[in-house]
């Protein structure tokens, strides 16, 4: 894990006056986006933007960022909205992303200075103690990146005394396991050849935290937040051909959790079974499984 700042500017050429200068973080999933995944993740930046592209889409347009205004991006990972933000709000807006991983906040600054964003900037920190500019933001926005908090409720909170008044929070989350087939399939069809996981908090930080209704809407009306909506929302994930959807299968989501403890015959077996359900799956757009998501939003005050 890079565990400091200085480690990360010299290895991903991050400018000084780019980066809020922050200690690295240490929380448990600062060193998970520090590890594999976030360098799995860069690799495959590409897939998952093409996946996620139906998703990007709801998202964006529920958040309607507006040219002029100041849009903090959490957990913005390689950048795909950040870039999609620094373009709409223009010159007299500006974008603050905010993440844990030093290497995928490096490839976000590297794309956003290949756009020509002058615009943007970026905290490589967690949100949940992050420094924010007391009533900054009009829009805070967050496409997967709030389910991860170890104290959601602190996070939330801090999060909120970035905002104005006026401030929109928007975000995307997923609802439970077996309501998201793109991720349920794989893991019903590589659970006989693996080892049975260990149980779970369905709260702890992870993918499915956030799933339960009341239990977000409670985090979120803690935290401060007003006018809460929870929209229900299942939205088509766009898989390509069985080639991108195994690329991103195996490298995201909670599949690469399970084959982690299989041996080698075991994984080889489990992967072949999650191709041929997927390939059983997976319509000719791509488009056939979907994830179950919340759509979120909810004001400042």
């Amino acid at each position: 894990m890079t565990n400091d700042l200085d480690n990360c500017v010299r290895e991903h050429s991050l400018q000084q006056q780019d980066i809020h200068c922050m200690p690295a973080p240490t929380s448990r999933g600062a060193e998970f986006w520090n590890g594999t995944m976030g360098h799995s993740w860069i690799s495959q930046q590409a897939v998952i933007s093409d996946v996620f592209t139906a998703v990007t889409a709801l998202s964006l347009d529920a958040a309607a960022p507006k040219p002029g205004e100041h849009v903090i991006d959490v957990g913005c990972g390689t950048g795909d909205t950040m870039l999609a933000f620094g373009k709409i709000v223009g010159p007299s807006g500006a974008v603050l992303g905010v993440d844990v991983s030093a290497p995928m906040l490096g490839y976000a600054r590297d794309r956003s200075a290949d756009a020509g964003l002058g615009n943007v900037s970026f905290a490589l920190a967690d949100a949940t103690t992050y420094g924010f500019e007391l009533r900054w933001a009009d829009l805070v926005y967050s496409r997967f990146g709030v389910m991860f908090f170890d104290d959601a409720v602190k996070a939330f909170a801090n999060i909120r005394s970035g905002m104005k008044e006026s401030g929109r929070l928007v975000f995307v989350c997923f609802r439970t396991l077996p309501e998201s087939p793109w991720f349920h399939v794989p893991i019903e069809a590589a659970r006989p050849h693996v080892p049975p996981p260990l149980p779970a908090d369905p709260t702890a930080p992870g993918m499915f935290s956030l799933a339960q209704k009341d239990r977000l809407h409670g985090i979120l009306a803690e935290a401060g937040f007003r006018k809460i909506v929870l929209k229900e929302t299942d939205v088509p994930i766009h898989g390509k051909d069985i080639a991108q959807s195994m690329a991103f299968i195996t490298q995201a989501g909670p599949l690469p959790a399970l084959l982690e403890k299989a041996s080698d015959e075991q994984r080889e077996r489990a992967t072949e079974a999650v191709r041929n359900a997927l390939a059983a799956k997976i319509g000719a757009d791509g488009s056939s499984l979907h994830v179950g998501l919340w759509l979120v939003s909810a004001s400042a005050s």
